[in-house]
């Protein structure tokens, strides 16, 4: 999915745009495992059950994990375990945690030296008799319903997992209502002691606003309403009430401007954090929209982001919340700054909840990935970060696949439980770079493990690769062996079949078709699957049969250049399990295999037990297939999931990545350009290799070949680097042809 910065569209100035965002988010053919991590206990009675919506680690290498919940608790998390820590409820009479979204315990940060100082950060709300009594900081609205408030507390002892110690009152702010108050507090993590922004504390205030009763307020930088505002709270000493203003915050020498302002123009700025790669640290910012355009920002000192007279990209009119207009033609001259990715409302997102840029080391296939989600579906998405630009075209969207534990597919909606109508979705991240999920639902935690390949809607004939190409037909829907094959010269094995081409070859897998045998009789009928297939003389497949009572029916077996021979646990000499299929229906069949075990299982109907298993550890990776030993039969709905792990490291527009980064730090390139263009280059790659698009990718690194050639032809790239990416680019297409 792609776009444009610019809210334009055939329609005119004055009529609404009826489709903002027209490409939907495109299937990325990549899937992460969730594995269950922890459960926080209920704070209420029911759903949502615990109102958790964050994760981080505690920066004193400890290892422990802080989780706040809405309602007043704050856990601390070692080894899977959770312990209150403290209970913001108790320590304010004025503290309100209803009527629910945003209201209650918001958000809890640590400051980076929290295992010297124990100091951390924490806000809340307040109404009640905190209207009377106490008065915000910051200029507030007249109808002040809601303070949102920052406080500073210092723990006795850091290393404890009980909170004793002080705190203090930082920064209160009112609100008109309790939508859109102070939605996260947080310190630069990738800023170092001697940084501008090492120890300065960000807070990102909504508008407190909800339709109709919209106001200038968002565009008035003389409020803090509607802002990223930036204080340094240690700074006791400062102008403000009890933080100081950094020096480099961009309006302090404005007069009609809060001091604290970083950046302006936002209705509800959800989730930010930070990405740092190779030295540069960049901020993206989630923020929901009105009703039509949900945003991702990159977020720089002294941005506007045009709410609430732009929403995304495009014109908002208060008189018509429902709908965006396109931009004035002077738009220019306003210098808002717009999104790096555009989500339609509510086609894919019903609120954005902003993620994380993955920079972990378990998992590569996630690398430079910026991942965020919907709120209420739960749906997760992802752009690379090389597309996240504020000039020029919005990043492409891609969809996540979710899978459990056991390697079934599940959404966020299944996870938060039966009786889930929302998910209230929310990320965290440990110091590792590690991404976390959790539900406000069911107040469940889940780890991100690991990435898979997912292969679908391969029943195109470009996708396969027969034996012998006229026996078959493709629909688009079914893949259909047509005329029986026949027996060939070399070792005893299946006759006839066809290899998917499309993807990786995979190393663990785990294989779900409907299959179906097209001969009534005789006994023997039979249908194959191929996996962990090198060669026409190595490979495994699953013979699925009505007859167990012979040798080659119905069971597991390896060719590897001889004759096929039996592996499952169920042949005794005689006869094997029972027989896969006995009808003319299509049957449903799942074959798994564990490369690192060399566990295969092959299951029938629906069933979660095997009817088939073996153990054989002779190929670790492979393409898979279908055909038959001597009948015909047809083939649907395939989905393949699984690693693309193998014995060397196989070469891939990541690595290719990781070449020119290289190469780049050891100055083979002209200039910066050269570099960044190879790089935007391989991850459009990378796109086609997730999604198993051999076309694209031999396609696209062609083009690929045509840069290099350019960049030495004009002595942009050094001889070396140029033999180097040229030999990479070649192999690859030899992988993908």
């Amino acid at each position: 999915m792609g776009g444009s910065h610019i809210g334009s569209a055939q329609e005119g100035e004055d009529q609404p745009v009826s489709d903002p965002v027209p490409e939907e988010p495109s299937h990325s053919g990549l899937g992460i495992t969730l594995e269950e991590f922890t459960s926080i206990p209920p704070s209420s009675d029911s759903a949502p059950e615990a109102r958790i919506n964050y994760l981080s680690e505690i920066p004193d290498e400890s290892g422990r994990l802080a989780v706040p919940d809405l309602n007043g608790p704050m856990y601390l998390v070692e080894d899977g375990e959770p312990t209150e820590y403290l209970d913001i409820e108790n320590e304010f009479p004025d503290f309100v945690d209803s009527p629910g979204l945003g209201t209650g315990f918001g958000f809890v940060t640590f400051h980076p030296e929290f295992a010297d100082n124990g100091v951390f950060y924490t806000v809340h709300t307040e109404a009640g008799e905190a209207l009377e009594s106490e008065t915000p900081d910051l200029p507030y609205p007249e109808d002040t319903q809601f303070h949102g408030i920052v406080t500073e507390w210092t723990a006795d002892d850091p290393a404890e997992d009980t909170f004793s110690g002080t705190s203090r009152e930082v920064l209160r702010i009112g609100y008109s209502t309790h939508f859109h108050g102070i939605q996260q507090i947080d310190f630069n993590p990738t800023a170092e002691p001697g940084d501008e922004d090492y120890g300065l504390l960000y807070i990102g205030s909504g508008d407190g606003e909800s339709v109709p009763d919209f106001s200038t307020v968002p565009q008035d930088k003389n409020k803090p309403q509607g802002k990223i505002l930036r204080i340094d709270p240690k700074d006791t000493d400062g102008e403000g009430n009890g933080y100081g203003i950094p020096s480099t915050n961009p309006f302090i020498e404005e007069s009609d401007a809060l001091d604290e302002v970083y950046a302006l123009g936002l209705r509800n700025p959800h989730r930010f954090s930070w990405d740092d790669y190779e030295g540069e640290s960049r901020m993206f910012l989630g923020n929901i929209g009105e009703q039509r355009v949900d945003s991702v920002y990159e977020v720089e000192a002294g941005d506007n982001f045009g709410w609430n007279e732009r929403e995304g990209s495009f014109r908002f009119d208060w008189e018509d919340p429902e709908n965006v207009y396109p931009l004035p033609e002077d738009d220019d001259r306003f210098g808002f700054t717009y999104p790096v990715i555009e989500l339609d409302n509510p086609r894919d997102v019903n609120a954005v909840v902003g993620g994380f840029v993955y920079r972990g080391e378990e998992i590569p296939e996630l690398q430079g990935k910026y991942i965020f989600s919907d709120v209420v579906s739960g749906t997760v998405y992802y752009s690379d970060v090389e597309e996240l630009q504020r000039e020029g075209e919005n990043a492409s969207v891609y969809t996540l696949d979710l899978f459990d534990n056991e390697g079934e597919n599940v959404t966020m909606l299944e996870l938060a439980g039966d009786d889930a109508s929302r998910v209230d979705f929310r990320f965290g991240q440990d110091s590792d770079g590690e991404l976390y999920v959790m539900s406000k639902q069911n107040g469940k935690i889940w780890e991100v493990t690991d990435a898979k390949h997912v292969i679908t809607d391969v029943m195109n004939e470009e996708a396969w690769d027969p034996i012998t190409p006229e026996k078959w037909e493709f629909t688009g829907d079914e893949v259909i062996l047509a005329e029986a094959g026949e027996a060939r010269p070399g070792p005893r094995r299946p006759s006839e079949y066809a290899i998917l081409t499309e993807g990786p070859e995979f190393g663990s897998v785990q294989i779900d078709a409907d299959v179906r045998i097209d001969v009534p009789e005789p006994i023997g009928r039979d249908v194959i699957m191929i996996f962990g297939y090198q060669s026409d003389t190595e490979f495994y497949y699953a013979h699925l049969s009505e007859d167990n009572g012979i040798y080659a029916h119905n069971g597991i077996f390896v060719v590897n250049n001889d004759d096929r021979e039996r592996i499952d646990d169920q042949w005794d000499g005689s006869e094997g399990p029972p027989p896969a299929i006995t009808d003319q229906e299509y049957n449903q069949v799942r074959i798994t295999h564990d490369v690192e075990t060399g566990d295969i299982a092959v299951f029938m109907g629906g069933s979660d037990e095997p009817l088939m298993t073996a153990n054989d550890t002779t190929f670790d990776n492979g393409r898979i297939g279908f055909g038959s030993f001597d009948d015909i039969g047809t083939i649907r709905d395939l989905t393949v999931t699984g690693s693309s792990e193998q014995d060397d490291e196989p070469i891939s527009a990541e690595s290719m990545q990781i070449l020119v980064e290289n190469f780049d730090e050891s100055g083979e390139f002209a200039n910066e350009e050269a570099s960044h263009s190879l790089l935007r280059h391989l991850t459009a790659v990378g796109h086609y290799e997730n999604q198993g698009a051999s076309e694209k990718v031999v396609q696209h690194m062609g083009g690929f070949h045509d840069l290099l050639d350019h960049q030495l032809d004009n002595e942009l790239i050094s001889e070396e680097a140029f033999d180097e990416l040229n030999s990479q680019a070649e192999a690859l297409v030899q992988v993908w042809e």
